[in-house]
């Protein structure tokens, strides 16, 4: 095997590492990605709403969703998180206390960061299988929860990216020059 791969890689050079060695272009297995496919992977949602996906979504569809697929791990609005013991933090917080736990409310500085991470991670036992409108009402069912937007408001690609949340103003973006710049 390391013999076909020296093989390969004095055949192919591309890159010559810091220990001499050359690293090949090809490893002679695997194929590129169809476009397709690489769809199906590109899902991020960048925080002014870039890569929102179709559909819409509200708190009452998301307290129903949230209630069956979410709190379980997450508690909801009656639990006593001074004596819960929960297996993931809690998502809901009084975004006016002064002492609180970091949530959704007081803590996240962008409501499309909230779908992004829903629509990638969640339900913990089964990553990526909601939908988008399901995406979209659990969303709004958190926001508000969490005193940001009414029970009426419809989210979709066109209203989250305007939602502004509370602890937007906590964060500094990061513009410094002169090393690597990762943007």
């Amino acid at each position: 095997m390391l013999a076909t791969m020296v093989k390969v890689s004095a055949q192919q050079p591309r890159n010559v590492e810091k220990t001499g060695t050359k690293t090949p272009a090809k490893y002679g297995f695997g194929r590129t990605a169809t476009l397709k496919e690489i769809s199906l992977l590109d899902i991020d949602v960048r925080p002014d709403g870039k890569g929102l996906p179709a559909g819409q979504g509200d708190a009452l569809k998301g307290k129903a969703l949230y209630l069956s697929k979410c709190a379980v791990c997450h508690g909801n609005n009656n639990t006593d998180f001074s004596t819960a013991k929960l297996p993931a933090p809690m998502l809901v917080s009084d975004t006016s206390a002064k002492s609180r736990p970091k949530a959704i409310g007081n803590y996240w500085p962008y409501a499309t960061t909230i779908f992004d991470y829903l629509r990638r991670a969640m339900p913990y036992n089964a990553p990526g299988t909601l939908t988008n409108d399901e995406v979209y009402s659990i969303t709004a069912y958190l926001l508000h929860a969490n005193k940001i937007i009414k029970q009426s408001d419809i989210l979709n690609a066109e209203t989250l990216p305007k939602v502004v949340m509370p602890a937007k103003k906590l964060f500094i973006m990061d513009d410094r020059k002169g090393g690597p710049e990762v943007k």
